[in-house]
């Protein structure tokens, strides 16, 4: 299924400013635009932009309750406190329990022990086995990380067991911050962070950056674990943009230089330890592998699945974190073979209902499907159909699942529209997840159908490709790729730039290549300029290959990448959308 895309150039920035920003830089005026274009206007800084430094972190005791939370860690650390650490069982939640985890390992505390809650008996969360758990095991301080800023009676029941809670989220805070001895949000509205955007895992690292601060404890001491802190960022999709930017930039190099021994184990099974990981390297390969452990049910109800990974990030030897990473790798496969045959079934409904197919959105249940692969499934199902999907299946006596949008529509609000149906829900703009009782399927159905019907722009499902500017094949010289590598790392807030280009034409041997002849691999030229060949690869757009072939004129859009072989670096261009040119 090809749909016809949009093609939607971004506005331009202020040729004025360009003009300037492209003399005082020295950088072509495409890309001076680019800068523009992200509100980088000045040559100061474009020069912070392109040189990001540790130095320019913001002090972490600007952020409400810091100095609370060393406070309460020294005291624990002081009289010998066993210490919980509390998180999720995604990638933020895990990489942020193995950071905070082998941090207090590190400067020496051994009372440690460390808690990711069931996604099929406990949810998301704090719970209250975690919490007895911990009590339990003679607990007096708990730090939840990625979790915990709604969770007011939870803390409450925690205090009467005698266990104190320091909170490290990055989730919007509901009407009521619970009564922690810290909680450390920086999108509390009383918070002066200057930077809303951390991780969940951030946050714990700013902690223990305050923690070092506090104690005159090196920062080597913490800055070692900002591979732990360059996952979370990439697989929680946060913006990579101000403080987020330079905590990524380093922990790519310590990703690609001195890995823990955990993410070292993982990086050789995704067959990463030959490249340069990049922050998609982390969002395909890593991430996932550290998601599945969380997304399988476990046989042994004693432990979450998600205990793996935190296993896996805080092994301190090859042999163990190879232990744990073929277990997370095994898991994998199981996901990917589960969420295949999933998303197969879903799809086989869908084209066997017309009824369905004329719909404006997607709302699909099953009992028998797997909890764990219900968000994944729905982003398969928006790759094909296009418009907000909520796919639900059966756990523990409700109906529960994960709802996913398509940009420019309010997911948040369409399930809140339906909120009277459910038990829970949460979530925001593009992802949702909620639960409800069986009897309120068909009716939410119907709701959730009415309100998209009555809300939904239909330009917004028709997919659309982002444009920043114009580009000449002539112009991508040895120059501007080297500027264009300073743009790195990409992801939210910093996407990758979008280049089109008009009137090209095939220039040698176009070919179908892949396992199914889905991907289509040319040298393209632009207009009658045969200086201007340039390798492309259009992933899964076979469907232009006999016009391309024989001799038909297109228009592209792409990303410049480079493209590694035998030592041998070249430019190439990864088509994203292609558009003959009819004469």
């Amino acid at each position: 299924m090809h749909a016809e895309k949009r093609w939607v150039l971004k506005e331009q920035g202020d040729p004025a400013k360009v003009e300037k920003l492209s003399a005082e830089m020295g950088i072509p005026a495409v890309l001076a635009n680019l800068l523009v274009q992200r509100g980088i206007e000045t040559k100061e800084e474009a020069h912070r932009f392109f040189n990001p430094k540790l130095e320019n972190l913001h002090d972490p005791f600007l952020m409400k309750d810091m100095d609370k939370a060393v406070k309460r860690i020294e005291t624990a650390l002081e009289q010998n406190q066993k210490i919980m650490i509390y998180g999720d069982y995604d990638v933020d939640g895990t990489t942020a329990v193995a950071l905070v985890y082998s941090f207090l390992a590190r400067i020496g505390h051994r009372e440690l022990y460390f808690y990711i809650p069931d996604r099929y008996n406990e949810g998301y969360g704090i719970s209250v086995k975690g919490i007895d758990y911990a009590g339990e095991n003679g607990v007096k301080l708990i730090i939840a990380l990625d979790c915990g800023i709604k969770s007011v009676e939870k803390v409450e029941y925690a205090k009467k067991k005698g266990i104190d809670f320091i909170i490290c989220d990055h989730h919007l805070p509901g009407d009521e911050i619970p009564d922690a001895v810290a909680v450390l949000d920086a999108k509390r509205s009383d918070c002066r962070y200057p930077f809303k955007e951390l991780s969940g895992c951030g946050v714990g690292f700013k902690m223990a950056q305050a923690y070092c601060l506090y104690k005159k404890i090196p920062f080597s001491e913490v800055e070692c674990f900002l591979d732990m802190v360059v996952v979370s960022i990439a697989a929680d999709i946060v913006p990579l943009t101000g403080e987020n930017r330079i905590l990524a930039h380093y922990g790519l190099k310590r990703i690609n230089h001195k890995p823990s021994k955990g993410l070292k184990s993982i990086i050789k099974i995704c067959g990463l330890d030959k490249h340069n990981i990049t922050i998609d390297d982390i969002v395909f390969k890593i991430g996932p592998r550290i998601n599945a452990a969380g997304r399988m049910e476990v046989e042994d109800d004693s432990r979450s699945g998600g205990h793996t990974a935190v296993r896996l990030l805080i092994a301190t030897t090859e042999e163990r974190a190879g232990v744990y990473g073929d277990a997370i790798d095994t898991s994998n496969n199981e996901r990917k073979s589960i969420d295949r045959s999933i998303t197969q079934e879903a799809h086989e409904f869908i084209e066997n209902n017309p009824e369905l197919k004329r719909l404006k959105s997607t709302v699909i249940y099953n009992p028998n499907w797997m909890k764990g692969v219900v968000g994944i499934v729905a982003s398969r199902l928006i790759e094909t159909y296009y418009r907000p999907t909520v796919v639900l299946t059966m756990s523990n006596g409700l109906v529960t699942g994960s709802a996913r949008s398509v940009p420019g529509f309010d997911l948040y609000q369409a399930v809140e529209s339906c909120a009277d149906l459910l038990e829970n829900f949460g979530g925001h703009t593009y992802a949702a997840g909620l639960t409800m009782k069986p009897e309120n399927v068909e009716k939410f159905k119907e709701r959730f159908h009415k309100y998209v019907e009555e809300n939904i722009d239909p330009e917004k499902l028709i997919p659309q490709v982002d444009i920043d500017s114009m580009l000449l094949f002539s112009d991508i010289n040895t120059a501007f790729r080297t500027t264009l590598c300073k743009f790195h790392p990409f992801g939210p807030g910093n996407p990758a730039p979008v280049f089109m280009t008009t009137n090209t034409s095939n220039s040698g041997d176009a070919r179908l290549v892949g396992n199914e002849q889905e991907h289509l691999k040319m040298e393209l030229i632009q207009g009658e300029k045969p200086n201007t060949s340039i390798s492309t690869i259009a992933f899964g757009q076979p469907q232009h290959f006999e016009h391309v072939r024989s001799g038909g004129a297109v228009d592209v859009c792409y990303c410049v990448v480079e493209n590694h072989y035998r030592g041998v670096v070249t430019p190439q261009l990864r088509i994203k959308d292609i558009k003959p040119v009819i004469k």
